[in-house]
């Protein structure tokens, strides 16, 4: 795949009700796609997909009925996905010193972050070889490159997608599908909030970190990643606020 015949492509945008993946999938509306906006809050990715003109997917990625029933929930003309962009994730509990959590709240983490988009992934890349044609774009984070401290199961997971992302794309090299990985730096979005369901602390959090990407720096690197002719594969892209900005 490449820009020339990205218009009309099917693609399906997990965590699309907010934060990165609402705006990956405007991005990619205006993009001509065909987009399929999924996730666990059903009213928000509707609200998301009628307003780009696409189309909603009630999706829990760490429920496998719900992974593996995908297709059969989608029109027939929306199934021959072409493009995944794996951007459900969390880090509820997180920001605290390891053994300040319990094991089932990192467990979580785990089960969003790594086994969701496992899931997500094996669940549509056979269509992708059967085609050879598609495209999966993970989200990850600087963290999978760069541990922080309080930060030990969060960059755990996006350690994970980070091998997995590298992994991934080596077997399928020389095939018609292509795997990109995404890793931000701070985003500035519902994530923090999502964290401690704190309106002030959230805020407080961006505020004093300094300069912060938003949500479409990030869908404008993914659409980036898309738009190379068939022959180049973005394999990771980390992009980083400019901490000198006034």
């Amino acid at each position: 795949m490449g820009e020339d015949d990205l218009a009309g492509a099917v693609a399906l945008v997990t965590g699309a009700g907010s934060g990165i993946g609402e705006a990956t999938a405007r991005r990619l509306g205006e993009a001509g796609l065909e987009v399929i906006c999924a996730g666990r809050r059903i009213e928000r990715v509707e609200s998301v997909a009628s307003e780009i003109g696409g189309h909603a997917l009630a999706l829990d990625v760490v429920d496998p009925v719900s992974v593996e029933s995908i297709e059969e929930r989608l029109p027939a003309g929306l199934r021959e996905i072409a493009v995944l962009v794996n951007s459900a994730g969390h880090d509820v509990g997180g920001r605290r010193r390891f053994d300040a959590g319990d094991a089932e709240e990192w467990a979580k983490i785990v089960e969003t972050n790594v086994t969701g988009l496992i899931r997500m992934t094996r669940q549509v890349i056979p269509g992708m070889l059967a085609r050879n044609r598609g495209h999966v774009v993970n989200i990850g984070s600087i963290a999978g490159l760069v541990a922080y401290k309080t930060g030990s199961i969060y960059a755990a997971s996006k350690h994970a997608v980070h091998g997995f992302s590298e992994s991934l794309r080596q077997d399928f090299a020389g095939t018609g599908v292509r795997v990109s990985e995404i890793l931000p730096g701070m985003v500035r979005t519902e994530f923090a909030l999502n964290r401690w369901k704190d309106v002030r602390a959230a805020s407080a959090f961006y505020d004093d970190f300094g300069v912060c990407l938003d949500a479409d720096d990030v869908a404008r690197a993914v659409l980036y990643c898309l738009r190379q002719p068939p022959h180049v594969v973005i394999s990771q892209l980390v992009v980083m606020p400019n901490q000198g900005t006034p």
